[in-house]
């Protein structure tokens, strides 16, 4: 679990530092104060204090040798270490190895080196927290490497930029968190009614800032409470080469479904926008988008129906373009009445998007 700190500036009024804590109380999971700021905090909310102050809950030091001191403490112990050089770099793997609790990582120049070169060093060793004055900060810091630091000290006075500082921690998920952590989409079987050849459309491929395998695709269908689960350019082919960043969406105008249960409509869709990306077991996780190209080919209309209902997706034809199977995934050329593929399907309308459970809608 990210944690979320919140450092209290000791040039604030009394008030202002009350109403801060008390405002974020119910976000942080510690406060970062000045020993004389300690009263102040936990009477104004907070539940766990770090501090230089030996009434702290976890011991605040500035270097090694204090740090050898508080250890014979019998309580958490966190080292403040401000980052300009290899040195100060090379303190923190000390620390880690004299067993200290938690490390700040304040890097006031270089800020994803540094982080990337101590996530290899130390992660594992010891909670890794990095100052972060805005959730841009953050993003980056909870990303580096893949791995992440373990939380951030969120380092503003500004409540509006905590809350979304503590919305990065809640939201970013990296790789070592994902299968613990990945939304689950409710995939069936359902059975091919048609494949009908159509005239040259507008189709979109969708290229990720993320590589995906075998079996992993995205959610796409001309309604939007229906939608084939279409794979990814993974397989290699005599004429084309692997691009398994990339998925071929379909026509333009249909829905994509996104993170948290939203859909889009293929056409809004840009680089930087956040898609879906889902695998034949249900699992899925969120991938930028780096590139959308929209060309014109021609099209192919597939129908299936899922207990008791007709779904509908228009897709490129072109041999290269997969459809998900159970066991497996089949070129929508070969597509025939009767084999089977998975699919989500949702009762309810949409409105921009939110899925409305009890709305009525007729998609055809």
């Amino acid at each position: 679990m990210r944690e979320l700190w919140i450092r209290i500036d000791p040039s604030l009024p009394v008030e202002e530092k009350k109403r801060l804590v008390g405002k974020t109380a119910n976000l942080a999971s510690a406060f970062l104060v000045e020993p004389e700021d300690v009263e102040v905090a936990r009477t104004s909310g907070a539940s766990i204090v770090v501090s230089r102050s030996e009434d702290s809950d976890i011991l605040l030091v500035d270097s090694l040798k204090a740090l050898k001191s508080a250890k014979r403490m019998n309580k958490e112990v966190c080292i403040y270490i401000s980052i300009r050089d290899k040195g100060d770099e090379e303190k923190i793997v000390y620390a880690a190895e004299a067993l200290a609790d938690y490390v700040v990582a304040d890097c006031p120049d270089w800020k994803v080196i540094p982080l990337e070169n101590l996530i290899a060093a130390v992660h594992g060793k010891i909670k890794l927290m990095a100052l972060a004055s805005t959730a841009e900060e953050g993003r980056t810091a909870l990303e580096t490497l893949q791995i992440g630091v373990d939380g951030l000290v969120a380092d503003t006075a500004s409540t509006d930029e905590i809350l979304k500082i503590s919305d990065v921690v809640r939201k970013i998920k990296t790789r070592e968190y994902e299968a613990l952590s990945a939304e689950r989409i409710r995939l069936q079987e359902a059975e091919i009614l048609e494949v009908k050849p159509l005239e040259s459309g507008a189709r979109v491929c969708i290229d990720t800032c993320d590589l995906m395998r075998e079996g992993e695709g995205m959610l796409v269908g001309c309604q939007s409470s229906g939608f084939f689960l279409v794979e990814a350019e993974v397989h290699k082919t005599p004429f084309v080469a692997p691009r398994p960043f990339r998925v071929n969406a379909g026509a333009i105008a249909m829905y994509i479904l996104a993170p948290d249960n939203k859909t889009k409509y293929l056409s809004e869709l840009e680089a930087g926008d956040e898609v879906l990306i889902v695998d034949r077991e249900g699992r899925g996780r969120a991938a930028c988008i780096c590139r959308v190209k929209i060309e014109w080919r021609p099209m192919l209309l597939i129908k299936a129906e899922c207990q008791g209902r007709v779904i509908k997706t228009i897709l490129q034809n072109a041999e290269t373009i997969r459809v998900m199977a159970k066991d497996g995934s089949k070129s929508v050329s070969e597509l025939k009445p009767g084999d089977k593929v998975l699919v989500h399907v949702q009762r309810g309308g949409r409105h921009f998007g939110t899925l409305v459970k009890d709305e009525k809608v007729i998609e055809r």
